[in-house]
């Protein structure tokens, strides 16, 4: 099999991912001790899995391609980049070759589906940067024309939800792919699979990204009981409402506390309607764009829900827009085309 390339500019780069469905990158330096570590560990995996037009190993000296490493914000070698379909899934960063050698055989069955014409898509990389769990690719609500779903570049190991209820799901499931359990019909012995407040009916969710993305949309998807639903015999207090009004924060270090989150101007502040929730229990809410062009994370705050009670339910969360390395390597293109111009 053939071992890894080595990208020679920002066009090459770009080529190889349009032309392959995985790309795993390693961006390094040859006087980096760290970098020449796992070098071998790369390589051995590169001549295993890589398959022409699906699978690329490729290499990336920092050095010499200082555009493409400031494009997917690479501070220290090594990094590994795994990239799905042209995006950004993943990335490991250090020397640990054991830890590698993990990922990427974890990597290793996704790769032989890829290469049996099967869907490829994995259940995760395993190096536990938390990308969205898979299965079928459900959607609460139609995508706006031109833009993409980019839940994905949500770091969720690194996601923080506040005041919320140990008893039902944690912040995972907010990014599961998998169609809401409330939807299925009947009554699930499945875990809960989404998330209520605890104390009272707001909660705060900090979302860091992967890389920058503009923000084009919000979707938020809450399927609370219906009034034919008696388990557990809740009281109307503990039954859990849609929320009404959200307050977004951007490019934050860290999750805010709820009395920062009051007080604070927030970038937008949405009142979300009975109306604005369709037969999914999905609000598609559209966020002023040129305030969301370059953002690093996100946090949501839900200040109230609709109804007197004293809890709030999120089934799913969606952010539709644009992965901002791809916006960066359309002007390295540009960027790489003017020597020879």
């Amino acid at each position: 099999m053939a071992g890894s390339i080595k990208i020679s500019s920002p066009s090459h780069f770009t080529e190889l991912l349009a032309g392959s469905k995985l790309v795993i990158a390693q961006f390094y330096s040859e006087n980096s001790v760290p970098s020449q570590q796992v070098a071998d560990v790369f390589e051995q995996m590169s001549g295993a899995f890589s398959r022409p037009k699906l699978v690329a190993f490729v290499k990336i000296d920092t050095e010499q391609q200082k555009d493409v490493a400031q494009a997917y914000r690479v501070t220290s070698v090594p990094t590994f980049i795994i990239f799905r379909n042209g995006k950004l899934a993943d990335r490991v960063q250090g020397s640990d070759p054991q830890k590698l050698q993990s990922v990427l055989n974890k990597l290793s069955e996704e790769v032989e589906n890829i290469s049996k014409g099967k869907s490829g898509e994995a259940s995760g990389s395993g190096s536990g940067s938390g990308s969205a769990s898979t299965g079928p690719n459900w959607k609460g609500a139609a995508l706006p024309r031109g833009y993409t779903d980019v839940t994905d570049q949500i770091e969720v190991r690194h996601c923080e939800l506040l005041n919320v209820d140990p008893d039902v799901g944690s912040v995972r499931v907010l990014f599961d792919t998998a169609k809401p359990s409330a939807l299925s019909g009947g009554k699930s012995t499945a875990a809960k699979d989404w998330v209520e407040s605890d104390t009272d009916e707001q909660l705060l969710l900090f979302m860091p990204f992967q890389s920058a993305l503009k923000l084009h949309t919000l979707q938020i998807t809450s399927i609370p009981p219906s009034g034919d639903d008696d388990e557990d015999d809740e009281d109307e207090d503990d039954v859990p409402l849609r929320p009404r009004t959200i307050k977004l924060f951007t490019n934050k270090p860290h999750n805010l506390g709820f009395d920062e989150a009051e007080d604070l101007s927030a970038t937008q502040e949405i009142e979300i309607s009975e109306d604005d929730w369709n037969a999914d229990g999905t609000a598609n809410i559209p966020l002023r764009f040129v305030k969301f062009q370059n953002i690093t994370s996100l946090v949501l705050f839900v200040v109230d829900g609709d109804g007197d009670g004293e809890k709030t339910r999120l089934d799913r969360l969606r952010l539709i827009g644009e992965a901002g390395e791809k916006r960066e390597m359309g002007k390295l293109e540009k960027i790489g085309d003017e020597p020879g111009e």
